[in-house]
């Protein structure tokens, strides 16, 4: 499956494993890339040094290339950005931020840079300032999203016909059907969050990952806009941020609800009433916690399966 993405990469096929905070660990990033895809570590929800025990973990555990995703909102980003530099990292995922901050200091460094954007819009200015590809993110995904809530099947076409740098397509994909999908709409790869959240080295904890595979259609909802959009999954917490909404509250007053370590407390400590639980829409197809080479392995499975079915029928 070589393409101008796995080419740029380094890697077998065209999927990359989300950067996703308190979930994507050194132990899922090297299960990933080890199976042939791109394993990215999430250093959002990391201090320094817990991001270079991750870094030299994860080159012990494989000799094929992973990444690192760097939310360029987190305070202590010259940090992370120097421990990337000192432990040489040759892949960077950049998200939450603007994407002109950090980009020529990691290329200057000979770091290939990627950045994730919800729109056409922040694309476009992450190619003007060196990009090497983007991730265009529909608002079907978990966590922290657009506002401008465009769906994958609008953005990536969009964006595809806006850069000419590689696409990768996020949100809502979690099978082969939908990487098909994704690579018909004009994107050189896929990126996968919540299918990984429910592998069996992601760091979530077993009670929020069993909760997703329970969970159904309609569980997950975009709230928060006025702080920073963000999926979440229904629960007590949720509940609270509804009501403060019925009541007018303020941003201040928003704010004092989340509070510090929501997420941390709902996803990888297990609290699924107070904890914040930040999950795709596409939580509600997950059918078992697996093995990440075997999501792997099944999604590019499903892919081969769904492009020879196309084939024989009249649509291609």
């Amino acid at each position: 499956m070589s393409n101008r993405l796995t080419s740029l990469l380094g890697i077998r096929y065209p999927l990359v494993q989300a950067g996703m905070i308190w979930c994507s660990g050194w132990r899922l990033a090297s299960a990933v890339s080890n199976a042939g895809g791109l394993g990215v570590i999430g250093s959002g929800s990391m201090y320094p040094d817990v991001l270079r025990e991750h870094l030299r973990k994860c080159k012990a555990a494989t000799n094929t290339p992973f990444a690192v995703n760097v939310p360029l909102l987190y305070p202590n980003v010259e940090e992370h950005m120097r421990t990337i530099v000192d432990e040489g990292v040759r892949i960077v995922f950049t998200s939450a931020g603007n994407p002109s901050t950090w980009t020529k200091h990691l290329k200057d460094h000979g770091i290939t840079v990627v950045h994730v954007t919800a729109s056409v819009k922040f694309a476009l200015k992450a190619v003007d300032s060196g990009a090497d590809a983007v991730v265009a993110e529909g608002f079907e995904a978990g966590g922290h999203n657009g506002r401008e809530e465009t769906t994958t099947l609008v953005l990536v076409p969009l964006v595809r016909d806006a850069v000419n740098v590689p696409v990768i397509a996020a949100g809502g994909i979690a099978d082969g059907r939908a990487m098909l999908a994704a690579m018909a709409l004009g994107a050189d790869g896929v990126q996968v969050g919540s299918r990984f959240v429910c592998s069996e080295e992601s760091s979530a904890h077993q009670a929020f990952k069993q909760h997703v595979i329970d969970s159904r259609e309609g569980d997950t909802l975009l709230t928060l806009k006025e702080l920073a959009p963000v999926r979440l999954m229904r629960n007590k917490f949720f509940a609270d941020i509804q009501a403060a909404y019925k009541r007018g509250a303020s941003t201040e007053e928003l704010k004092e609800l989340l509070g510090r370590a929501r997420a941390k407390r709902g996803m990888f400590e297990g609290d699924l009433e107070e904890g914040e639980l930040e999950i795709g829409q596409v939580s509600a197809a997950l059918d078992g916690i697996l093995p990440a080479a075997a999501i792997v392995e099944r999604i590019i499975s499903e892919y081969r399966i769904a492009k020879a079915v196309l084939a024989k029928t009249d649509m291609l």
